[in-house]
C-alpha cells in the first residue's frame, strides 16, 4: 500500500494519539526523532533498512537518548508493518547496554584537554598537575584531595583514604610527578595537603569538578574509568587493574572487560588479512 510521506506520518500521528493515548510533547519528540532520522541518512523513512538504522543509533552514546530515539523508530515500523506501509518489518532490539559501562576518554582526548591550560600562573599549574595526577593514579577525586605531600614517596603514592576498601600503593607516571612537583614549587602556601584553593585551604570537591569539567567536559570520576581502559586496552591484567583501583571484589573491575573485547575486535579488523 502505498502512502506519500506526509499521509504516512500524519496516520503515524493519529495512531499515536489515539490508539496509544500519548501526550502532544511526546508525539512531538517521536515526529522529531524521525526527522532526524531522516536527515541523518538523507533517505525518506520507507526506504530505510536496518543498516541505515543501527548507523544512526550509533552516533549516540548517551544510554536514555538511545533508548529514546530507539523508542520512537521501533514504535514507527512496527506501526509501518501493521498498517502494511513496508513490505518488510525492519526490527531493532531495544538497546542492551550494561548498566555499568563506563565511560571514559582517550589518553589524546585527555591530552588535547590538557594542552589548553594556561601555565604560567599557580591556578594553571595546580590545575594541569591535578588532572594529571587523577588520570596517572586512578584515585576516585574524595582519595586525591585528601592526598597529603607525606603520601608521595619516589614516584609512588600511598592511598590511605579508599572508599571502604584497604590502603593501596600506585606507581605514578613521570610525567604527572613533574606536573606536582612544578605545582608544589610554585604554591607557597603551608600545608600538608596537596590540592589548595586560593585560600590555603583544601580544594573541595566541587571545585575539583569544576576544573575537570572545564577542560575536558566530563566529571573526575571520568578519568579513573579512563585510567583503568587504558591499562586494559594496553594489555594489563585484570586482576593488575582491580589492585591500582582498590576494587575489593574482581567483579566489579570487571565492568571494563567490555574494552579490552572491543580493542581486540578493532585489532583484528585492522590487521587479520581475512577482515
Amino acid at each position: 500500500m502505498n502512502k506519500s510521506q506526509s499521509d504516512l506520518l500524519s496516520a503515524f500521528e493519529e495512531y499515536l494519539s489515539v490508539t496509544k493515548a500519548l501526550d502532544a510533547l511526546t508525539i512531538s519528540s517521536y515526529l522529531g526523532d524521525l526527522k532526524q532520522l531522516e536527515d541523518f541518512t538523507d533517505k525518506i523513512l520507507t526506504k530505510l533498512d536496518t543498516t541505515d538504522v543501527l548507523k544512526f543509533l550509533a552516533s549516540f552514546e548517551n544510554k536514555r537518548t538511545l533508548n529514546r530515539k530507539l523508542s520512537s523508530i521501533n514504535t514507527f515500523f512496527h506501526f509501518c508493518h501493521l498498517q502494511n506501509f513496508t513490505y518488510e518489518k525492519i526490527k531493532i532490539p531495544m538497546a542492551k547496554v550494561p548498566k555499568n559501562l563506563p565511560k571514559y576518554l582517550s589518553p589524546e582526548e585527555i591530552m588535547q584537554g590538557l594542552s589548553l591550560i594556561d601555565r604560567s600562573n599557580l591556578v594553571g599549574l595546580r590545575d594541569y598537575a591535578l588532572i594529571l595526577f587523577l588520570y596517572a593514579s586512578g584515585c576516585r577525586i574524595s582519595e586525591a584531595l585528601s592526598v597529603q605531600r607525606s603520601d608521595i614517596l619516589e614516584g609512588w603514592l600511598k592511598i590511605r583514604f579508599a572508599k571502604g576498601e584497604k590502603e593501596r600503593v600506585v606507581p605514578l607516571a613521570p610525567v604527572a610527578t613533574e606536573a606536582l612537583e612544578n605545582y608544589l614549587e610554585a604554591q607557597e602556601m603551608s600545608s600538608s595537603y596537596l590540592w589548595l584553593n586560593y585560600k590555603g585551604d583544601v580544594l573541595s570537591r566541587i571545585s575539583a569538578y569544576k576544573i575537570v569539567k572545564k577542560y575536558l567536559g566530563v566529571s573526575p570520576h571520568v578519568l579513573r574509568h579512563s585510567f583503568a581502559s587504558s591499562l586494559i586496552i594496553g594489555g594489563a591484567d585484570l586482576r593488575v587493574v582491580q589492585e591500582l583501583l582498590g576494587h575489593s571484589s574482581l567483579e566489579t573491575t570487571q565492568i571494563y572487560t567490555h574494552i579490552q573485547k572491543q580493542n581486540l575486535a578493532d585489532t583484528m579488523r585492522s590487521f587479520h588479512p581475512l577482515s
